[in-house]
């Protein structure tokens, strides 16, 4: 495999946003691509806000100025601007149609020899291999939100990932500061097949009336000393991100264990969505 130098970031949202800024931290050349000019405005904002974060909440940080971390980014709303990247990190929503697509376009515009990481929670790495011509170069990396703080990343070796691919991974994370694990390919992998099971059954017990929120997240805080309890953690990524992993659990293994609590949909459905929308299990909106 060649070096990588140009790392392509395909998705704008919370995710996508910190691994392009913790890719453009660790020295790559940066090419993000969404869709619309709003979606990557509201992602430079970020990330030059997540940068002065970093710098507060990181041991040991870079005195690099901010600007040149900047100025390795830069905007598209085209994939024909993949075409010089080593290596493509795709972030688009867990819908199989819309990642299918976006695939075959990165397939057609970007080099043989440039490699595929899947940022997904729930879809098989051997399916997204399979819509293109590179299987053997098509990986998965499951990214922890936020990305530039967590030190660990959840590497999945797919049907056709080569050796090569997997270690190439490895040297991409480990120029980021961060460990990489990795796991054979299964719908949600071992993050998500766990956590979605403990987060779905902490919805269910709010749901019954066993116990609030707060109560069960304060349980797991001060029995088992986790820094965040399961629904202060499902707020955090998103509860229609939580809702979409677990009808993809469900859809895959066809097991009622995976039956999505009617609680959970409620709040989706009514925009509840976690700290991202100000409401979810809790209320984040400013006091008055």
């Amino acid at each position: 495999m060649s070096e990588i130098n140009d790392v392509g970031v395909v998705g704008a949202g919370v995710i996508g946003t910190g691994v392009a800024q913790a890719l453009a931290q660790a020295g790559f050349g940066v090419i993000l691509v969404d869709r619309t000019d709003d979606v990557l405005a509201a992602a430079e904002k970020r990330i030059g806000e997540g940068i002065r974060m970093h710098r507060l909440l990181s041991k040991g940080g870079s005195d690099e100025d901010r600007a040149q971390v900047l100025k390795r980014i830069s905007y598209s709303l085209d994939l024909s601007d993949l075409a010089k990247a080593d290596f493509v990190v795709e972030n688009v929503t867990e819908d199989w149609p819309t990642k299918k697509a976006v695939y075959e376009r990165m397939d057609s515009v970007c080099r043989p020899e440039t490699i595929f990481a899947a940022n997904t929670s729930v879809i098989p790495i051997t399916r997204i291999a399979a819509a293109t011509r590179r299987p053997e170069r098509v990986l998965g990396m499951h990214f922890m939100n936020p990305v530039p703080l967590k030190p660990m990343v959840e590497v999945v070796r797919g049907y056709y990932t080569s050796e090569a691919t997997v270690e190439a991974g490895r040297d991409l994370l480990g120029r980021m500061k961060k460990e990489a694990v990795v796991v054979g390919d299964s719908p949600g992998f071992v993050t998500n097949r766990v956590l979605m099971l403990t987060v779905n059954e902490a919805a269910f017990l709010v749901h019954e009336g066993v116990a609030g929120a707060a109560e069960i997240d304060r349980i797991f805080k001060g029995c088992f000393e986790h820094r965040m309890g399961p629904l202060e953690t499902a707020d955090l990524i998103g509860l229609d991100t939580v809702l979409r992993s677990i009808e993809g659990l469900y859809e895959s293994f066809g097991d009622s264990k995976y039956r999505p609590c009617p609680l959970l949909r409620q709040l989706v459905d009514a925009g509840r969505h976690g700290r991202k929308t100000g409401h979810g299990f809790y209320s984040y909106a400013p006091e008055r």
